[in-house]
């Protein structure tokens, strides 16, 4: 079984994801029920990493979510995203592309999986109450849903 990287561009409206080496691309809303989707369609891929850039907390409660439900969830810092970017030569700049490149440091480097703070997984405590923990209603059908 090939294995499955993720990146995910979070954006205030929107969570823009791309799974590697497929480079499919799907949206979720970043909100409470968006992330649940988000999660569980993740959960069910088995995936090798997850990598989101720090946004200044944004992402913390996906990240929460993401870790709570067992899954390899790396934050890493915006720069060293860039400069990888730059040394594969993607410098166009879309919510969509970050997703792919995001995916594709994940299965590069390989970014180490580290502990959440606290303060995230009070967040994801927030989101247990969210009804439709499924992937119905995603903004796209995929083999995710």
């Amino acid at each position: 079984m090939t294995a499955i990287f993720v990146g995910v561009d979070v954006c205030k409206e929107r969570l823009d994801v791309v799974l590697r080496p497929s480079e499919q691309y799907f949206e979720f809303k970043n909100d409470a029920r968006g992330i649940v989707k988000l999660a569980l369609a993740i959960q069910k891929l088995i995936p090798e990493a997850i990598v989101v850039e720090a946004t200044g907390g944004l992402e913390m409660p996906l990240v929460a979510a993401l870790a709570a439900a067992g899954l390899p969830i790396a934050i890493v810092n915006p720069r060293q995203v860039r400069d990888f970017a730059k040394a594969t030569g993607r410098l166009a700049k879309t919510d969509r592309i970050d997703a792919s490149i995001l995916a594709h440091f994940a299965e590069a480097v390989r970014p180490q999986v580290r502990p959440i703070p606290d303060e995230a997984r009070e967040r994801e405590e927030s989101l247990e109450w969210v009804d439709g923990r499924d992937c119905h209603g995603c903004t796209r059908s995929h083999p995710m849903a």
